[in-house]
Order: C-alpha cells, then structure tokens, then sequence
C-alpha cells in the first residue's frame, strides 16, 4: 500500500520537476540496500541497522507495506532475533510497493 497523501507531500516539497529524481534514486538506493540486507551476516546489529535503513527510506515515499515489514525486522533484530524478517520478505514487499507506485504514479499525478 502506498500512501498517497505523502507522495503528494513530497513531490510539492522536491517540485514536480525533479520528483522522477528522486524516485529513480529511491528505487536505485534501496534496491541495493536489500542487496545488502541479502550479504549481510546474521548479526541482530546489522541487520537493525539495515532494516532501519530501508525503513527510513520507504517512510519518505509513502511505501507502507514496506515500512511495517522493516519496523518488525528492525524491532525483532534489536531484540537479538535477526532472522525474524527475510531478505526475501523485504524484497518481496518493496517490489510489490514499486510495482504499485510504478503503474498508479502517472494516474495521480497527470496534469
């Protein structure tokens, strides 16, 4: 789920000029931020850190599905389970948010 009211928050922030900008750099940064969470070691330290990471990152384009993911991932990793929230469950939930973003982006915001 995407939440619309954000996109629409930070696109007037950014300007519509360069939202696209900064979607590419999204999709960009936080695939290769799973990429990461997938070779990172099972340490609950580094895997929070990564969880908080993305987290950070989906909460700024209004990806939802993805934030509850990584909050879970982050939380169960700071209390020493790592293993908690997938690499796969992440990048399952942050392709699905794209794809979704991706289709309906153009809709919401056509002039």
């Amino acid at each position: 789920m995407i939440v619309w009211d954000r996109v629409a928050e930070l696109r007037e922030e950014i300007g519509p000029e360069d939202f696209g900008e900064i979607v590419d750099l999204f999709v960009t940064e936080v695939s290769a931020a799973i990429e990461e969470l997938h070779r990172t070691p099972p340490h609950p330290k580094a895997v929070e850190e990564q969880m908080h990471f993305l987290k950070g990152a989906a909460l700024n384009l209004g990806f939802a599905d993805l934030v509850a993911i990584c909050r879970e991932g982050e939380e169960r990793a700071a209390a020493g389970d790592p293993f908690a929230v997938t690499a796969a469950q992440v990048r399952d939930s942050f392709e699905r948010s794209r794809d979704e973003f991706l289709e309906t982006l153009p809709r919401r915001f056509a002039a």
